[in-house]
């Protein structure tokens, strides 16, 4: 078994279609795969079909982005196996995606104010079949430097770490939650290393919180113990996965970072 839990398609921020992400998974012996795209559950009912074809276990996700209003920074829900009809899940995630796309045209147009040559629908159809842009689609459009590039790093920051920033009102962690749970599923916090959110952890599992992602490019070896010793105190499920952007994200490849076994994989 060789199951990579955690990742993304063209239906958010990452390259690749779900039909090049199933031909790689295939390719490097995957035999469980979920996509975790950002705030969607678009593209869910073609992977299962995708998936049959090619004999690979697919599990519903999500990424959720959240916020911890008392500790003031973004905290990433993973939600998986939740019901095909997600209700819950869509009324947190959809206005997440239009402020997200809402700041995104903003950008664009302050680029455009500053002299760069871009063309809003240019960028909206290739950032198709997501219906959101981010930024991502934008720099892709700027530059074709590689993602982990001096040159891509170099413009990114120039452009929405300075010229262009801003950024947008996240869901309630709680209510992000919450919400994966009423529609059936097991929420999980993403990276805890990433975004320091392991002091969140006990407060999570009061409203629900079933699993802490062990497994994940950004994590130290500290930062599995971490996650091992909340998952033992508050019976967590542990998961994993490569968190695969394609060209859109750090070089790595699908299956490169699994997932342990898990009541998901049974």
């Amino acid at each position: 078994m060789k199951a990579d839990l955690h990742v993304h398609s063209h239906y958010s921020d990452g390259a690749d279609s779900i039909e090049t992400i199933m031909t790689k998974a295939k390719q490097n012996g995957v035999t469980h795969i979920s996509l975790v795209d950002h705030d969607t559950v678009d593209g869910q009912d073609i992977i299962r079909q995708v998936g049959r074809a090619y004999n690979i276990t697919t599990i519903p996700g999500i990424e959720i982005s959240a916020f911890d209003y008392k500790r003031k920074r973004k905290v990433h829900i993973l939600g998986y196996h939740y019901r095909p009809v997600a209700s819950h899940i869509l009324k947190v995630c959809n206005p997440i995606l239009e402020r997200r796309n809402e700041l995104s045209l903003w950008q664009i147009q302050q680029l455009r104010k500053l002299g760069y040559e871009i063309e809003p629908d240019i960028i909206k159809e290739k950032a198709l079949p997501s219906q959101t842009i981010y930024k991502q689609h934008v720099m892709d459009y700027l530059i074709k430097a590689p993602y982990s590039s001096t040159t891509y790093k170099e413009l990114y920051q120039k452009l929405f770490k300075n010229l262009i920033a801003g950024d947008i009102e996240y869901v309630d962690v709680f209510a992000a939650v919450e919400a994966i749970v009423k529609d059936g599923g097991l929420a999980v916090v993403a990276h805890p290393g990433q975004l320091d959110s392991y002091d969140l952890v006990p407060e999570l599992v009061e409203v629900g919180l079933g699993g802490i992602e062990r497994n994940h490019i950004d994590h130290t070896e500290q930062d599995h113990r971490k996650v091992e010793v909340l998952a033992k105190s508050y019976n967590l499920v542990m998961t994993g996965g490569s968190d695969y952007h394609g060209s859109f994200g750090v070089p790595i490849q699908i299956g490169d970072i699994t997932s342990p076994l898990n009541p998901l994989l049974s």
